[in-house]
């Protein structure tokens, strides 16, 4: 059976308190179920269960005082000892998510995700601690920037966020209570349409990023790209893997993004070739993957220079 996940990420004082004692208030979503809070941070605001339906005793407050505490085992005792039956989270803005979903016991699922940030600290957090910020926006459903001001450039705050998401819905709230909501235009830099889709060097990253987030978008389309060849021992003889080192947010953490090409010719490639590949891209099932994912199919294989850039990144 699942267990729903609702998940409030962020730093200090950037809402998550104030949201979740609002969405707790309303009868719409809080309608007595048995619900287990889990506090990962002592905030500024602090909880009022007499103002929830039926005076919050449905509710059940767990703090989390370290990120060691998160285990399978403690989170499954707590919800197990009030027969929760969903979770809300407010997590701690300075401990990584995978802490979190690697914990999660068997059924829990995440059913929502949201990250709130204070607009007037929020680029100086995304200056000094990147890897945080950019932690907390991958998987995010929408990113809500409370106490901003008309003064500010918005533009800003959009750079920020797309360099890490497309999918991310993100929200304006001033200090009046208005809320707007991002609308600025933000094109893929290639034709998704071309009867060959040329991928230039230098976005590789966002084309990496956006093929993987709308696969079917590129199902049976031709691709141009060049890419770094990774030779698998394991990979059937007619297959290698292309790609590129793809940096998110700093040096540590470059991770090659690689993708499987059916190709004949594969056992005349060696590791960390260049090559140009023109392929047609299709999404099956692949052994190498153990799921479903792109696979190019090989049309032109050209050897190549390495591009001035090797990694590829999102800016």
């Amino acid at each position: 059976m699942e267990t729903p996940v609702y998940l409030f990420t962020g730093f200090l004082e950037s809402g998550k308190t104030r949201f979740i004692q609002g969405t707790l208030e309303d009868k719409r979503f809080n309608g007595g179920e048995s619900t287990l809070l889990l506090l990962c941070e002592e905030g500024v605001e602090e909880y009022d269960l007499s103002r929830m339906p039926n005076g919050g005793k449905n509710i059940t407050v767990q703090v989390v005082d370290e990120e060691e505490d998160l285990t399978a085992e403690a989170l499954a005792g707590w919800q197990k000892a009030c027969n929760a039956k969903r979770v809300m989270v407010e997590y701690n803005g300075m401990w990584m998510l995978d802490r979190l979903y690697n914990a999660m016991p068997q059924g829990w699922v995440i059913y929502q995700e949201l990250c709130f940030a204070d607009a007037t600290t929020f680029l100086t957090y995304n200056a000094n601690m990147r890897s945080l910020v950019v932690d907390k926006l991958n998987s995010c459903e929408l990113i809500a920037f409370n106490r901003y001001r008309a003064d500010m450039d918005k533009m800003a705050f959009h750079k920020i966020v797309r360099a890490t998401s497309r999918r991310a819905d993100i929200a304006y709230e001033y200090e009046n209570g208005d809320v707007e909501y991002d609308d600025i235009e933000d094109p893929l830099p290639f034709d998704v349409n071309a009867p060959v889709i040329e991928i230039a060097d230098n976005d590789y990253a966002l084309w990496y990023r956006d093929l993987n987030e709308n696969m079917d978008t590129y199902a049976g389309k031709t691709v141009k790209f060049k890419g770094l060849v990774a030779v698998e021992g394991k990979m059937p003889p007619d297959s290698f893997v292309i790609g590129r080192h793809i940096m998110t947010c700093c040096q540590d953490d470059i991770a090659y993004g690689g993708l499987i090409c059916d190709w004949k010719g594969a056992k005349t490639l060696k590791q960390r070739d260049w090559v140009m590949l023109t392929a047609r891209l299709t999404v099956e099932y692949h052994k190498a993957y153990r799921k479903k994912g792109p696979v190019l199919k090989a049309i032109k294989v050209e050897r190549a220079e390495a591009p001035e850039q090797q990694v590829a990144t999102f800016f």
